[in-house]
């Protein structure tokens, strides 16, 4: 029966908007993922399916439906939230590379490590002096830190106001802040780290994979305890997360390659870098069609033209007027708004020389391709700007010498594990992609004042570089902080 009061054309809507966590408390993450894949196929509401997904069910649909015919993205609703201590800022690395997961780390910038809160890989248990000069190198590296803190703390006290008002412990909190996030340069990577780590099952099981190929005694161990635990809260979905043979012997065939190849091995060469020396930056590759990409994929989302008809189109309309349609795509940007998706088409290729620090903090940007060389000292150190107005420069190589020294001697033994005996301040090469997208975001939250100091110098100088061959892609470009040389008004 029609209700006569209402307008002609009127209509109740049959069917309420529902949003509802389905509670973790309740259900397991591998039933949360099971009621999640069942909806492609059962019409109740999510809410209805997890009640008739027992446990049992559960691991028989992953095994069946994820593991055996590989539905592999049923298994990121599944989330495992790990806590991770005590293991080396070396393995951290291949722990966190894994784009889809989150990460959040135990900080040396805010924090004073104790002496003796380093890693010894067991690859040296069968070389006894070896060891023994090891773990010399590293106490000598955190003695030479607790020393080169003391000086900076001097120095600062004797340069810093206090601010009107600022009590003595918050004086000296600030203070302490500066000093220790300068003097942990001369930190290895073996020192110790707690992460949590929040990631899919899918996701993890990759992590995994990866941790126990390693060559590295402490990430095979690594790997196997995480997929331990994990498997306390998802124990289908990572069960046959491995050991990967290509993993595995990746390392081996490029090292084997680069040899065939006669590719030149490190050795000793470089000297320190002063804290005033300009980073090393170099823009390897840019896309030359840049702007002819960009517009064409700024038209294509609205026609309904086949993309080499759009792309005709947009060479035939000459640089001025592809140069206005990107233009009026970005004038509305605010200053914490992304580009399009359109945006991405553009890719920009370098290769970076960052000191290990720096390489940490730019490696949090997982939106990108990064191929890092292994940690060396062969590229020689950089001093840290504070340290180096402290007068402290001779404290600090003194501290970083001896370390280099057993670098050497342990690589003799193990080119992985000599890794570790790498400190944040020493440099690495790495070469990295990314697009114009995650340039505007990675060029903003970088290249302000308030970004660290040791990512913010290479990445002002890759901004330069960038805006210097396509000036136009960044006209509109919202930052902080514009450099001396920007060239628009």
């Amino acid at each position: 029966m029609t209700d006569s009061t209402k307008e002609p054309g009127a209509y109740d809507q049959l069917y309420s908007r529902r949003v509802y966590p389905l509670d973790a408390h309740d259900l397991s993450e591998e039933q949360i993922a099971v009621a999640f894949a069942m909806t492609s196929r059962r019409p109740e509401a999510f809410d209805e399916i997890a009640e008739q997904v027992s446990k049992e069910k559960a691991a028989d649909f992953h095994e069946r439906w994820v593991l055996g015919y590989g539905h592999a993205s049923v298994a990121e609703h599944a989330v495992v939230h790990l806590a991770v201590e005590n293991v080396s800022r070396l393995a951290v690395d291949t722990l966190e590379d894994n784009r889809l997961a989150s990460y959040t780390e135990k900080s040396t910038r805010y924090q004073v490590m104790p002496e003796d809160y380093f890693y010894v890989p067991e690859e040296l248990s069968q070389h006894r002096a070896l060891k023994k000069e090891y773990v010399a190198a590293c106490q000598s590296l955190f003695q030479g830190y607790r020393k080169l803190i003391d000086g900076c703390m001097d120095y600062l006290r004797e340069t810093t106001p206090r601010i009107a008002s600022e009590r003595d412990g918050a004086y000296r909190m600030r203070l302490s802040r500066v000093a220790t996030d300068h003097c942990r340069a001369v930190l290895p990577a073996a020192t110790l780290t707690n992460v949590g780590v929040t990631a899919n099952a899918r996701t993890l099981e990759h992590a995994i994979a990866k941790l126990v190929s390693s060559g590295l005694i402490e990430e095979q161990l690594l790997g196997g305890a995480v997929r331990e635990q994990g498997r306390l809260i998802t124990p289908t979905l990572i069960k046959y997360a491995d050991r990967v043979d290509y993993f595995a012997g990746a390392s081996t065939i490029r090292l084997g390659q680069a040899r065939r190849y006669k590719f030149p091995d490190e050795e000793p060469a470089a000297d320190s870098v002063s804290g005033a020396s300009a980073p090393e930056v170099k823009l390897v590759h840019w896309d030359r069609k840049g702007e002819e990409k960009l517009a064409a994929a700024l038209l294509y989302r609205h026609s309904n033209l086949p993309y080499d008809d759009v792309w005709d189109r947009v060479i035939d309309l000459g640089s001025e007027s592809r140069q206005a349609i990107i233009d009026e795509s970005t004038a509305g940007l605010g200053a914490h708004d992304a580009p399009t998706r359109e945006f991405e088409v553009v890719d920009y290729t370098f290769e970076f020389t960052l000191d290990y620090g720096a390489y940490r903090e730019f490696k949090r940007h997982r939106m990108m391709s990064y191929l890092p060389q292994p940690l060396t000292v062969a590229h020689g150190y950089k001093i840290p700007t504070v340290v180096v107005q402290a007068g402290l420069e001779s404290e600090f190589e003194q501290t970083v010498r001896p370390a280099e020294d057993v670098y050497w001697k342990v690589r003799e033994v193990s080119p992985l594990a000599a890794q570790y005996l790498v400190t944040h301040a020493h440099n690495r090469r790495v070469v990295t992609k990314f697009n114009l997208r995650e340039s505007y975001h990675l060029f903003k939250m970088r290249t302000s004042e308030e970004a660290h100091f040791s990512i913010r110098e290479p990445m002002l100088e890759a901004m330069r570089l960038a805006v210097g061959v396509q000036p136009q892609f960044f006209r509109n470009l919202k930052l902080r902080n514009y450099p001396d040389w920007w060239p628009h008004p």
